[in-house]
């Protein structure tokens, strides 16, 4: 009589997205409230967007992968909100 031994082997999944988005939204958040520094960080806005929704996608940790959106979508909102309330004040001469 043989005994058969069943191996069970199980993929673990990766963060990397939702944490890339994370750490990138964190960054450009802190560093983009700096005036003149914070510019420079568009790409890191912009890739906490793309890297928050493919979190999303692959069924990442849901809970990174939308904080990383939402803080790179903040971020880019505030940015140029700020820049067009700016030219908007510029423009009306107050």
């Amino acid at each position: 009589m043989e005994m058969e031994k069943t191996v069970v082997v199980t993929e673990q999944k990766g963060n990397g997205m939702a944490v890339t988005s994370l750490v990138l939204g964190i960054v450009g958040l802190v560093l983009g409230l700096v005036p003149i520094v914070g510019w420079f960080l568009l790409p890191a806005w912009i890739l906490a967007i793309i890297f928050g929704a493919v979190g999303i996608k692959q069924n990442q940790s849901k809970g990174m992968s939308y904080t990383g959106l939402s803080l790179g979508i903040v971020t880019f909102v505030y940015k140029f909100g700020f820049w067009l309330l700016v030219a908007a004040g510029a423009a009306t001469g107050a």
